[in-house]
């Protein structure tokens, strides 16, 4: 066995590099075909979920494997190779066997002991059967992991120990309140109809809201997925289902979202939400700590990007600095809390002549721009701003005190943000809705980054190490059915040889005794069987118990060479037996669509 796993995972990256380099099917399918038709790999398959991206593979050499598989996955995700390499993790033979049986046990997953694994798991192995990427390894692996996984979660409690992506979601969202009582009522929009957003309308329906939404651009999955919730004797939530065309309008009606599609772009953008946000309240939402949000950048901003702030907000809008004080002509001696060399207590006290020099100080310092914008400063005028704003201000002098020349704007408090209207839930990767969300007064977003910031700290269940004994223990067994599997052809073909022998034996044994009757060259003949039997049989029984132990490997080449065994001929006999699991598997198919009968 010379299993290899390249692949990045939210514990060896960012988020944002997650999002990047996350897979379609088009290129999870090419990435299989160039992986096999490359030379270190004979078979291969890819695990990509939301949070994690890994390619399996069986190589013939290590460092060649490594090089070739961290390029393939660079070049279908299209994440340069300098820049992935930092976040990416190698696992080899053992090693890689046991982090397989650890993410299908849920230990490697952003929520411990989540079960959702299972299904991508055994989705990954249909994909690489599919395309016969997969062969004896890679069925073994994944096959022995699915069962793997199962056995954690009927033997121990490791479901105590975490909730599904979606339960563990839904509970961030809700601050602390159960679900139930949170969900209670409310309006739920599930945008997407596979395997996630099926388990989040599942969750909420259980959880008691109101009404569900399902939005998907296959309208025909929708309508099934309503028709599950609706025909089922758990809950009697009304749902309904509606192209994805009418999502902008269900935002203005729906209390929470949960997003999780397959789409490669955003879904939800900034300026969808707030228009949502804005259709049920009547007003645009603002922004948290009077930060832009990023539907001003992309051009749809409001009328205070580019112009002055309305007088009736200046006036509100506390003293900052809106430049440098590197050489400011000003000496002054007292302390004004509040205000910097560029405000309005700059100017008390001064002469026409010293205000005069300010003025064209200001007006030639270097003005930060952000801070220009929320003074209500055209940043393109930045020059004329300082004696503008100087003369503007000349008239305060003789009413505020004097302060120092390099003083620092004291810290402002900042607003409490209002009570939610919007929930959103992302579980997209990459993201549906717009990072920008978080900003919007009126909305909480919570995505697979906030997830993941979370999940460091939840409770680990004492669980979680019965299953990583579990996995220990299935590990060393997988190994050693596989070291006693890989010596398997050379004993048959050994066998195989030694029956030959005694064939031909027989035959001139036959030649030299023409006269011998059947009954006694029957006897003969298995007589001599029976001695090779024996003589065989203790090696090749204690062959097998020694390959089966780590590093039992090197036994068949001893048989092989002792033997001198056609190297061909164990060849041909492993062809065979893999055939033979093949014709197998498809008799058992059409067996059972046999019994089915037609759809």
């Amino acid at each position: 066995m010379s299993l290899l796993v390249v692949g990045l995972s939210h514990r060896s990256a960012p988020v944002s590099v997650l999002d990047r380099a996350s897979l379609s099917m088009d290129a999870q399918t090419k990435l299989l075909q160039d992986t096999v038709a490359a030379e270190p790999a004979a078979e291969a398959a890819v695990l990509a979920t939301c949070n994690r991206i890994e390619l399996y593979a069986d190589v013939d050499k290590f460092h060649a494997g490594v090089a070739e598989l961290s390029t393939l996955l660079a070049q279908h995700s299209g994440v340069g190779l300098e820049e992935l390499t930092p976040h990416l993790y190698v696992h080899y033979e053992d090693r890689a066997v046991h982090h397989m049986f650890s993410v299908a046990c849920g230990l490697d997953s952003m929520v411990v002991g989540e079960g959702q694994i299972l299904g991508q798991i055994k989705d990954s192995l249909a994909r690489a059967q599919g395309l016969h990427t997969a062969g004896r390894l890679m069925n073994d692996l994944f096959q022995q992991a699915l069962r793997v996984g199962k056995r954690a979660h009927s033997e121990t409690g490791i479901d105590r120990a975490g909730q599904s992506l979606v339960t563990f979601g839904l509970e961030q969202l809700a601050l602390g309140t159960p679900v139930e009582s949170w969900a209670q009522g409310k309006k739920a929009l599930v945008i997407g109809a596979g395997s996630m957003s099926s388990l989040a309308a599942a969750t909420l329906a259980r959880a008691g809201v109101s009404e569900i939404v399902i939005a998907n651009r296959t309208a025909d999955r929708a309508e099934r997925l309503v028709e599950i919730l609706t025909e089922g004797d758990d809950t009697d939530v009304p749902a309904r289902a509606v192209p994805m065309g009418s999502v902008p309008f269900e935002l203005t009606r729906a209390d929470m979202v949960v997003s999780c599609t397959g789409a490669t772009g955003l879904v939800l953008t900034a300026e969808a939400i707030a228009a949502g946000v804005e259709g049920r309240a009547g007003a645009r939402p603002t922004t948290v700590r009077g930060e832009l949000p990023d539907v001003a950048v992309r051009g749809e901003a409001p009328e205070t990007v580019r112009g002055e702030v309305p007088e009736a907000r200046t006036a509100s809008l506390p003293p900052v600095s809106i430049g440098t004080d590197e050489d400011c002509p000003l000496d002054l001696a007292s302390v004004q809390p509040g205000f910097s060399v560029m405000g309005e207590a700059a100017v008390a006290g001064m002469d026409a002549a010293t205000l005069e020099q300010h003025a064209t100080w200001a007006g030639g310092s270097t003005v930060d721009r952000r801070q220009a914008g929320r003074r209500g400063v055209d940043a393109d005028g930045a020059d004329r701003a300082g004696p503008e704003l100087i003369g503007a201000l000349a008239a305060t002098a003789a009413r505020a005190g004097r302060i120092p020349e390099r003083r620092r704007p004291e810290p402002v408090a900042e607003p409490p943000r209002p009570e939610p209207v919007l929930y959103l839930l992302d579980l997209a990767m990459p993201r549906d809705i717009d990072a920008a969300a978080h900003r919007l007064a009126g909305v909480r977003l919570v995505d697979i980054e906030t997830l993941a910031q979370a999940s460091a700290d939840a409770p680990m269940a004492a669980d979680v190490d019965q299953v990583r004994r579990i996995v220990s223990d299935e590990v060393a067994a997988f190994g050693a059915a596989q070291r006693a599997a890989h010596i398997t052809p050379t004993v048959v073909a050994l066998r195989t040889m030694a029956a030959d022998v005694v064939s031909g034996e027989i035959a001139r044994l036959e030649g030299r005794l023409p006269g011998l009757d059947d009954k006694h060259r029957a006897e003969i003949t298995q007589t001599v069987r029976r001695v090779v039997d024996k003589l065989l049989h203790a090696p090749t029984v204690r062959v097998k118990q020694l390959a089966a132990e780590p590093g039992g490997a090197g036994y068949a080449d001893a048989l092989r060479t002792l033997f001198d065994l056609d190297p061909e001929t164990v060849a041909s006999v492993s062809r065979a037996e893999e055939s033979t699991e093949k014709n197998a598997k498809n008799a058992k198919s059409v067996h059972i669509a046999e019994n089915r009968g037609p759809a």
